[in-house]
């Protein structure tokens, strides 16, 4: 009896591993890149200021970065943030800024140290990742708010 369920856990457990490869997974940045490629959208895999993998990739008109965070030795990443910085000639107050988040579920907006809107997105994908349609789904979360900040902060009409 015990070698039956033994063979059954095994089994069951030989089945998760294809399921888990074909993840999309920060520890994989080629995955992300192919979950984004698989998905309609440009994806070029690189390097951040720090040595960490970045992906830069594009969505409605806008190009933008894929940041990889929670590093061992930039491998073994456990988050991705998707991040959009501008540099605008009229100064955006904070007080639009907290408007954004207090109405906004997601993507979160800030000012950088020079004053600049930065509109941020974080997508935990530790522990095993998540399938590439749950992905593109935060992609298109993503693709939907992009517009709507670059309107407030006068980037688009």
């Amino acid at each position: 009896m015990k070698k039956a369920f033994f063979a059954l856990g095994a089994a069951l457990l030989g089945l998760a591993a294809p399921a888990d490869a074909q993840n999309v997974r920060p520890q994989d940045p080629g995955s992300v890149v192919q979950a984004l490629k698989n998905g309609g959208y440009e994806a070029t895999l690189g390097t951040d200021g720090v040595g960490d993998p970045m992906i830069t990739s594009k969505v409605a008109g806008t190009t933008y970065q894929l940041f990889f965070y929670n590093c061992a030795n930039h491998l073994n990443c456990a988050t991705v943030e998707f991040h959009s910085a501008y540099h605008r000639p009229r100064p955006i107050t904070l007080d639009e800024i907290n408007q954004w988040n207090s109405s906004q579920r997601f993507g979160r907006a800030y000012l950088d140290k020079e004053g600049d809107p930065v509109l941020a997105m974080d997508v935990d994908l530790d522990h095993g990742g998540v399938s590439a349609p749950l992905f593109i789904d935060n992609v298109e979360f993503w693709a939907s708010v992009l517009p709507k900040f670059e309107q407030l902060i006068g980037y688009r009409k």
